[in-house]
């Protein structure tokens, strides 16, 4: 019996160390992807403002790229759970994502910049369900709100250092093309991290023990519920570009310090990200409304401040973008149905995204009328 009780505990120690390379090697995957796209979103913004767009025009573009970004993923997550092919969707996502970015150093207009801009958010879009469900099985052992929580860490390490490298290339005077060229090597080691984390884990649902379920029609209740609050959080939030728009608009800050700021807005998101995961498990979905209370401040601080407030602005929009990665998916994996995730999370992110765009064009438009 003692025996039996032993090798049950080895057996728990070995899935759960299992489960935790797993979820730190999807984690390294979104460190390299982060440096690479998030390097190339602390200066979309001003990029597109050089190019010759307005406020409204970069406004819809950001908000339209995460809207077909957030949309697709119904379709990707519908199709990742009904053919099973988790790693072929998330591979092929994450090759037109890492590839549309680099190429931003050839757009000699402000409308090819866009269809890049928006094709890079078509590639997140194909491979984030697919991503999230095989992370969701790993969770499972380690605890929902720990295991998204560091994957998200992880990649907003990545965002940090993005924002950083392509602010250092500016400050060399390297210009905004050689940051582009320069995001490429870490498009490369992103895909080839999440080839070999194919390799040694070819079948990820087995990281967590199917549980009996009774079978139900649709998602629960509680699921659509819980869709409603995360749209109205996500349609209060302004996207990057449009902030570093003002910024650079308005000379709050240099452009070297833009993607600066941004690096600091991801570097609390990776910190937040650990913390509200930890507590997640422990206090459950509260957390997330104390968190949207806190960071809802962030606009008049950044929009209405100057250089003092805008950081602490930034701060605050990071605190609620590190709650929004991390708890609001860990969320997900508990309402709906292991053979269902793709799905689930394909609802979840188009809901999110109509809404987001919905903020983010609004945004725009009252920042053409009423500040400019």
């Amino acid at each position: 019996m003692q025996n039996q009780s032993s090798t049950s505990i080895i057996n728990n120690n070995a899935s759960k160390v299992n489960a935790l390379k797993f979820i730190v090697l999807l984690g390294v995957v979104s460190l390299f992807a982060d440096i690479t796209y998030e390097g190339a979103r602390s200066i979309n913004g001003q990029y597109l403002a050089i190019l010759g767009a307005s406020a409204t025009t970069v406004g819809i573009v950001a908000g339209f790229g995460e809207l077909i970004g957030y949309s697709l993923r119904l379709v990707s997550g519908y199709i990742s759970d009904r053919i099973g092919r988790y790693w072929a969707i998330t591979l092929f996502g994450y090759t037109l994502n890492m590839l549309a970015v680099p190429a931003l150093a050839l757009a000699g207009r402000w409308e090819i910049a866009a269809v890049l801009i928006i094709m890079e958010r078509i590639g997140k879009a194909i491979r984030t369900p697919a991503r999230d469900a095989m992370l969701s099985y790993a969770t499972k052992e380690i605890g929902r709100g720990k295991g998204f929580g560091l994957h998200e860490a992880l990649d907003q390490i990545g965002a940090v250092l993005g924002p950083l490298i392509v602010g250092g290339v500016l400050y060399f005077k390297g210009g905004y093309r050689t940051s582009f060229v320069t995001l490429l090597v870490p498009a490369f080691m992103a895909i080839s991290v999440l080839v070999t984390a194919r390799w040694l884990y070819p079948q990820p649902r087995n990281l967590e023990v199917a549980q009996p379920e009774l079978e139900t029609k649709g998602f629960p209740k509680k699921f659509w519920l819980y869709l409603t609050a995360v749209a109205l959080i996500a349609a209060g939030y302004a996207d990057f570009p449009l902030i570093a728009y003002h910024f650079k608009k308005v000379s709050i800050v240099s452009d070297t310090w833009i993607p600066v700021f941004y690096a600091i807005a991801m570097g609390v998101d990776a910190i937040a990200a650990l913390l509200f995961g930890y507590l997640f498990d422990r206090k459950g979905i509260s957390i997330l409304i104390i968190v949207s209370l806190f960071s809802m401040l962030f606009a008049p601080l950044v929009f209405l401040g100057g250089f003092a407030f805008a950081l602490a602005g930034m701060a605050l929009w990071g605190m609620g973008m590190g709650a929004q990665e991390s708890i609001m998916r860990a969320a997900i994996a508990d309402m709906v149905p292991i053979n269902r995730r793709g799905t689930g999370y394909g609802i979840f992110n188009t809901g999110y995204g109509i809404f987001w765009f919905l903020g983010s064009a609004l945004m725009g438009l009252l920042y053409d009328i009423s500040l400019m």
